[in-house]
């Protein structure tokens, strides 16, 4: 007789979108475990809290968390993990006969894929584009594990004060620009993002379905990006993005957004069944599902 199926899942808003069924369901699969992962869609803030209480109820083994509810968690968890306290934002729900353990694993999985070029990071300023949660996950990570000189946050309004107040990031922790200065040739903050050995974009322009989806984030006409750079984007659909598309054409090195998805995804599998995600069968059946094929 097989043992008890464990439900996990993500919780969002309006994210059927997402490929994070197909991701661990697929680890499921591959290690023959009775697990099985869906989407929750939550339409209201307000309802997260009885969510998260039917949850403990029912047993659910684990809950993936994305926008827009990653710092509504936070305070509805029994204890948070350093990195999840750091930046007061969750990720990843691990429940434990009833008891809620809060982690983020966005900051593992956004270092991940930069780990084989710390030394060049190290020392050197680096850039995001965007100032939501997955700035945040950047921000820590840089912070923790490679040591740059400078962190600037390319945002729509860079003079707004409560972007971080939550949490440790302060007003001297950053350096903010605002983004549409990046469209004015010869401006501070085009000289910033093209000294920048690292720019990131954390925003959701580009993304596959969306109105700017064949838009980039930086300018293309301003010779922002070259080849002494590393290009992250952490949109992952499409692979090449219109903003690693510039890049590669400028020559500088590009980092998809996939592989951070997996790198989050694999450290929150970890988090929920103590084992290693057979992460290169999962990436075979994502780049077929997004219509790639794989290398």
């Amino acid at each position: 007789m097989s043992g008890v199926m464990k439900i996990y899942g993500l919780i969002g808003r309006a994210v059927n979108y997402s490929y994070s069924p197909l991701i661990h369901n697929t680890a499921f699969e591959q290690l023959e475990l009775p697990c099985r992962y869906t989407i929750f869609n939550i339409a209201e803030e307000t309802l997260v809290a009885d969510a998260l209480k039917g949850a403990r109820a029912l047993g659910i083994a684990g809950f993936s968390v994305t926008i827009p509810y990653k710092t509504t968690v936070v305070p509805l968890m029994d204890s948070l993990s350093e990195e999840a306290q750091s930046i007061q934002a969750v990720n990843t729900i691990v429940n434990h006969e009833g008891t809620l353990f809060g982690h983020n694993t966005d900051i593992a999985g956004f270092a991940a894929p930069l780990l084989p070029h710390a030394e060049f990071i190290k020392g050197r300023p680096v850039a995001i584009l965007g100032s939501g949660g997955a700035s945040r996950a950047a921000i820590e990570a840089f912070r923790r594990q490679f040591s740059p000189s400078a962190i600037t946050l390319f945002m729509r309004n860079p003079k707004r004060k409560d972007a971080f107040s939550e949490c440790y990031i302060t007003e001297s922790a950053v350096n903010r620009c605002a983004l549409d200065d990046l469209k004015v040739n010869g401006s501070d903050a085009s000289a910033i993002l093209r000294n920048s050995a690292v720019v990131v974009n954390a925003t959701p322009v580009g993304t596959l379905g969306r109105p700017d989806s064949n838009l980039s984030p930086v300018p293309t006409g301003n010779n922002l990006l070259h080849d002494g750079q590393i290009i992250y984007d952490m949109v992952y659909n499409p692979i090449d993005t219109p903003l690693l598309l510039a890049a590669k054409k400028a020559g500088a090195m590009t980092i998809p957004g996939m592989e951070m998805l997996l790198a989050q995804g694999a450290a929150a599998f970890r988090l929920w069944t103590g084992l290693e995600m057979p992460v290169e069968a999962v990436r075979r059946v994502l780049l077929h599902e997004i219509g790639e094929t794989a290398v």
